[in-house]
């Protein structure tokens, strides 16, 4: 096989992302079904409002922090399409991440490449930017998180951590593994933690999942009894006042519409509307019905549970971690829509080197169970939503089994990975460590 650079596959990718965002002009003016997304037209539109000095919480269903409309302002007078070439860049910025984090942690080239491919080139996320949808802004940001990390840029992490959750609140989900992350098992009193390089991953059996044995969290009893070390505090803080002071000047100019649309509508929603989420159904049966406190919780247990455990077995893994933390939020979510699926295949690229799972069986059974159960779904919703078919139970069914098949995907994923942490133990006595820090 020819050897491919990650120059030639990165230009070729961005001339790609440049045809597809002037072929999707040329659909929305001569096609009836358009390639924008819909939600760039409400970007659009709070974009504009914004630039005439009024509330882009004056347009109905926009939902993000006035930020998101501040950047695309330039839609009013520049060009109306700016915004899917700052989404797209972020795309493609997405892309460069992914592969300074695979170089820093010593993975060879070919492998950076390949890997970094199946962000570049995959339908799901090179069509999500062109067609105007913010999410490559939040998993650029997420990425630079974990740069930061590793480069031990604690500060900048904590701002850019703050941000991000202003801007879309589900990465609160990474706050926990970071903290652990922090503690005195890899971090001692002024010195830069010793990354694990990717050549050492199957040199250390006690890293083998296989082996029941083992403790994949180590010393998590320090956390407990050391819970406060500077490192830790400075990242709360930071990112803690940094998200505060975005959201208070948000409140202080937009009042209430802010706090409600951007903020506790995520926090509260029940949509009716079909999606791929299991609850779905029961919503829908019982909307005009006010959920009680009781029915809110058992629907957000599960969700809750997995996080912890996740966190608690693979937090020192960190990339593998946050990937896993996202896929199961979205699977477990109350909501789900196709565009969530962006928040893991932009960490997906970072965990295959880690993986032993072969395309050929394994792999292609996880990508087409995945797949087919989505493709299922979408028929029974092709036949609700185009048809007007009643077959709202068999597109619960339906939910069901791309539940199953999520959860099929996470198990073999687990099964399949060399826990490898992200950084080397600390040497000293870890007691020691503690009264330092």
């Amino acid at each position: 096989m020819p050897k491919i650079s990650f120059q030639s596959l990165f230009l070729f990718s961005a001339l790609f992302r440049l045809f597809l965002i002037l072929y999707g002009e040329w659909q929305d003016a001569h096609m009836e079904v358009r390639y924008t997304d819909v939600d760039y037209f409400v970007f659009s539109d709070a974009a504009t409002l914004m630039a005439s000095g009024k509330s882009p919480y004056e347009r109905s269903t926009y939902r993000y922090s006035p930020l998101i409309a501040f950047l695309l302002m330039p839609n009013s007078f520049l060009h109306q399409s700016w915004g899917k070439f700052l989404f797209s860049a972020s795309d493609l910025l997405v892309g460069l991440l992914i592969y300074r984090i695979l170089k820093l942690r010593g993975v060879p080239e070919k492998l950076c490449t390949y890997s970094t491919m199946i962000w570049l080139f995959n339908p799901f996320t090179f069509t999500i930017g062109t067609r105007g949808n913010c999410e490559p802004i939040i998993c650029s940001m997420i990425l630079w998180i974990l740069i930061c990390l590793i480069n031990d840029h604690m500060l900048q992490a904590a701002f850019w951590y703050g941000l991000v959750v202003h801007l879309r609140i589900y990465p609160i989900i990474y706050a926990l593994p970071i903290i652990l992350l922090l503690g005195p098992v890899h971090f001692q009193p002024g010195k830069k933690p010793t990354l694990v390089d990717w050549s050492s991953r199957t040199s250390e059996s006690s890293w083998d999942l296989s082996n029941p044995k083992i403790t994949i969290l180590p010393n998590i009893w320090n956390f407990f009894t050391s819970m406060i070390t500077w490192r830790r505090v400075v990242f709360g803080i930071i990112s803690g006042s940094t998200f505060f002071i975005l959201t208070g000047l948000c409140f202080y100019l937009y009042g209430w519409d802010f706090l409600n649309e951007a903020l506790l509508y995520h926090l509260t929603r029940t949509d009716p509307r079909h999606n791929f989420s299991i609850y779905f159904y029961h919503i829908y049966l019982h909307y005009e019905h006010e959920f009680s406190i009781l029915e809110k919780l058992i629907s957000f247990l599960p969700q809750f549970t997995v996080q912890l455990v996740l966190i608690f077995r693979f937090a020192f893994d960190l990339p593998f971690c946050l990937f896993l933390q996202t896929l199961a939020f979205v699977a477990f979510n109350k909501v789900i829509t196709a565009q969530y699926f962006v928040w893991f295949f932009c960490l997906l690229p970072l965990i295959m080197p880690w993986s032993s799972m072969k395309l050929k069986w394994k792999g292609v059974a996880c990508i087409s169970f995945w797949i087919g159960a989505q493709t299922h779904w979408l028929m029974w919703g092709y036949l609700l939503e185009f048809r007007g078919k009643n077959v709202f139970f068999q597109l619960w069914m339906a939910s069901l089994l791309f539940m199953a098949a999520n959860t099929f995907v996470i198990v073999n994923i687990i099964h399949s990975h060399v826990y490898c942490p992200l950084f080397k133990q600390c040497q000293a006595n870890p007691s020691k460590a503690m009264k330092d820090d």
